[in-house]
């Protein structure tokens, strides 16, 4: 065959598959149109860790608003508006919605990841993108609580560092139950073991402050008991104040350089 008639052949067959295609597609996507939804699918793709939204309740958003696709001709129903008034709920992130031919709706929805809760001047969560969203009436999220005069700024900046910082450190995410904010803006730890109040003060350094007051547990707690001081003071440099009495302001009345059974001591040297 010489080379003029190869190449008409090959034109003319790459015109007519790409014909068929185009003319298959419009045929059968036209008649897909026609077809009912019959089935409303709605996935939760991070249900495992958490669930602030049920599958029950979106399909009761789709109601309210009109939107439930079951029923409806396929041409009529619009996945943008689902997704438009899904994403209004404070508790997803993402929602995406398509249809298949064959008349079955799928929504998928990524939910808000609460990081931790605040409840002071206000009750919500931030979430592990920084931002606030609200406290849901009916689903609990199991997260760090941080209490007292936190303002949204400091929930959303220094605190969030260092409720990253306890939760990447098994033994702080283990031992630290609640985190308050007092009116000076200094911050006291409640711990799950032992009944003394830690005082943190600000958050600078914490990570010293934090690493003092693990020494003192492994070589003072564990050896006198976890329960005997009150009040734990990590604000003075190179020193741990501890105090049998809860005070506001703890009064030390000796300084040692290891641990004694005192009303009042300074662990030093740790």
């Amino acid at each position: 065959m010489k080379p003029i008639w190869k190449y008409i052949l090959i034109t003319f067959c790459t015109v007519a598959v790409l014909g068929y295609l185009v003319f298959s597609n419009w045929y059968f996507s036209d008649k897909g149109k026609e077809n009912v939804c019959h089935k409303l699918e709605i996935k939760l793709l991070d249900s495992t860790k958490i669930q602030m939204i049920t599958q029950k309740d979106i399909a009761q958003i789709l109601q309210e608003n009109e939107l439930n696709p079951i029923g409806k001709t396929i041409k009529y129903i619009h996945t943008e508006d689902i997704e438009r008034v899904l994403r209004k709920n404070p508790m997803i992130k993402v929602a995406e919605c398509y249809m298949t031919p064959s008349g079955i709706v799928n929504i998928q929805i990524k939910q808000r990841i609460p990081k931790f809760r605040v409840a002071g001047l206000g009750s919500y969560y931030i979430d592990v993108d920084r931002k606030m969203m609200p406290v849901s009436p009916n689903y609990a999220a199991y997260v760090p609580v941080v209490s007292g005069k936190v303002t949204v700024s400091m929930a959303a900046g220094k605190i969030f560092d260092f409720v990253t910082f306890l939760e990447e450190h098994p033994f702080w995410n283990a031992q630290i139950e609640q985190i308050y904010v007092r009116d000076d803006k200094r911050i006291e730890l409640v711990p799950r073991v032992g009944e003394a109040v830690i005082m943190l003060g600000s958050l600078d350094d914490y990570e010293v402050k934090l690493e003092k007051l693990h020494k003192l547990y492994l070589k003072g707690f564990n050896v006198i008991g976890w329960n005997k001081y009150k009040y734990i003071d990590l604000q003075y440099k190179g020193q741990v104040v501890c105090n049998k009495e809860f005070r506001m302001e703890p009064h030390p009345v000796v300084a040692v350089d290891s641990l004694e059974q005192k009303d009042s001591i300074i662990a030093s040297k740790l």
